[in-house]
């Protein structure tokens, strides 16, 4: 069979290989500390999985839902005001099964064959893909160590801004765990406006930030709306991955050009599913605010710990990752990986999987307790491993 070229395109899922070779070290009885995936490690809130019990044992919800159901309209419009202080309208809102599927499918909502996009290096893999579906011509703007891992709209070159559709934000970043400013945003939007750019923003972890930093929209920018859409996500802030909820929000016509293609492809999210939904953005956000404490108190034993050993690692500050440069003598992300993982049993991701700018690092998840985080520090530094 020959298949095509876009999936051919594709090398292979980098989580799966590592789950593999994590089961091979498993099976030998060593214990395994898994810091790869960004799945939250907390328990769901029990009203949103109440909401979704209920709503599953009425059998009228087991058909196809068509579309959003003015009550999780109703929902996401007033969180954005309610927790941003934006205002939106039904008309400025789509759902998508996650952010990953939104990401994946936008390109294809805006791009011809060949047109250019300009993607975050180092990025979350998706970003790529979904460029690589709409057969767009990718074009990277770095995020450096020099410049705190944050975009520089006034380095990208003009031949480029000028010709280029659409450009990916995602602040706080995963995989780096930088942050934006008011002033780098409104930076961002007045590019925008100079180059006819569209913003396409991941706000994914606007909840989880440190230090003291409140995390807001895109739309918390003066001209934002004109400008740009925003992927917003409830799987990190209310534990919920595996359900797959996630909203495009902003300018009216990309919202009903993403729902114009989701209607050729999907039959709207499972009732039950936007039931859940509402109780989580209806309900208490308590349990957001802990969450948050709880991931810096990680994010502060996994830098610190580190660096105790001899493996200097900067602070993350926003996400629940922590972008590590390797170990001095080591410059090979997925070969250090590898290593890890058999003489520690502590996995991570290479950096080499988040683009052409990613090799060098390596990304841990903030998804164990920090008594586990202590005892794979303390598992690292004997493995002598880290040699300086």
């Amino acid at each position: 069979m020959l298949f095509s070229d876009i999936i051919n395109s594709f090398g292979d899922e980098i989580f799966a290989v590592l789950n593999e070779k994590k089961a091979e070290v498993a099976a030998t009885g060593k214990k395994i500390y898994n810091l790869s995936i960004g799945t939250p490690d907390f328990e769901t809130p029990e009203h949103i999985r109440r909401a979704l019990a209920d709503a599953a044992m009425d059998s009228a919800n087991w058909h196809y839902s068509l579309g959003d159901t003015p009550e999780l309209l109703d929902a996401v419009c007033n969180y954005y005001k309610n927790r941003f202080g934006v205002e939106i309208s039904h008309g400025q809102v789509a759902s998508c099964n996650g952010s990953q599927e939104g990401m994946g499918h936008i390109g294809m909502v805006l791009c011809n064959k060949g047109d250019t996009v300009l993607l975050p290096s180092p990025c979350y893999p998706v970003f790529i893909a979904g460029a690589k579906m709409a057969q767009a011509d990718i074009q990277y703007y770095p995020m450096t160590k020099e410049n705190g891992f944050l975009p520089e709209v006034s380095k990208i070159p003009e031949e480029i801004a000028k010709k280029a559709k659409y450009m990916i934000v995602s602040l706080p970043a995963n995989p780096v765990g930088s942050i934006g400013t008011p002033e780098l945003y409104r930076e961002i939007v007045a590019f925008a406006k100079k180059y006819d750019v569209l913003i396409i923003h991941d706000n994914a972890y606007s909840d989880i930030i440190y230090d003291g930093v409140k995390g807001n929209s895109f739309f918390n920018t003066p001209g934002a709306k004109d400008v740009g859409v925003e992927f917003f996500s409830l799987s990190k802030s209310f534990n919920v991955t595996g359900v797959r909820i996630s909203f495009l929000v902003g300018r009216e016509d990309v919202i009903s050009a993403f729902k114009k293609l989701r209607s050729q492809i999907d039959f709207g999210m499972f009732l039950p599913i936007q039931k859940a939904a509402v109780a989580a953005l209806t309900g208490p956000l308590d349990g957001v605010k802990e969450q948050n404490m709880i991931y810096q108190q990680r994010r502060d034993a996994l830098c610190k710990g580190l660096c105790d050993i001899g493996w200097t690692v900067p602070q993350s500050k926003g996400s629940m990752f922590v972008w590590a440069p390797l170990p001095e003598g080591y410059t090979d992300s997925m070969s250090f990986c590898l290593l890890l993982l058999e003489k520690c049993g502590v996995v991570c991701t290479p950096g080499c999987s988040f683009g052409p700018l990613g090799e060098g690092y390596v990304r841990f998840a903030l998804t164990l307790p920090v008594e586990k985080i202590n005892e794979a520090i303390e598992i690292i530094k004997t493995s002598g491993i880290i040699t300086n």
